[in-house]
């Protein structure tokens, strides 16, 4: 009997999804990174179980992941990532990729995607705070 989080691990749709909701992107922000395509058929992609390697590599562009990373993004990889990541507790990238290399590489583009991510968050932040 196969295990759910096994099947939901090979569901490449849900894979955007998440990667998508972790970018801080609306399916409507995704469709117009992908070329214009309706929220309707950005919803229908993460529905799909299979995606070819040809649509995941646009989708891995306009998500600015890498293909190996959206591949390989599990449950496990961001609960990791989530739980060991906190802004005040002196812990960056490179202190959890020391720990890291021996798990999965594909972690590493999910450190680099919530760095990229809290990097625009400041920035807008202080771009806010600036104007008032």
């Amino acid at each position: 009997m196969e295990n759910v989080s096994e099947k939901l691990s090979f569901h490449k749709g849900r894979k955007v999804e998440r990667v998508r909701k972790l970018r801080g992107l609306s399916q409507s922000e995704l469709g117009d990174r992908l070329g214009g395509i309706t929220k309707q058929a950005v919803s229908k992609l993460e529905q799909s179980e299979n995606i070819s390697d040809e649509k995941l590599q646009q989708i891995a562009n306009a998500l600015e992941v890498t293909l190996e990373g959206l591949k390989g993004l599990s449950e496990e990889k961001v609960l990791y990532n989530t739980i060991n990541f906190y802004e005040n507790s002196n812990v960056n990238a490179s202190s959890i990729n020391a720990n890291v290399e021996n798990i999965n590489n594909p972690l590493k583009e999910t450190i680099e995607v919530f760095e990229k991510q809290l990097e625009k968050l400041r920035e807008e932040f202080i771009k806010i705070i600036r104007e008032k």
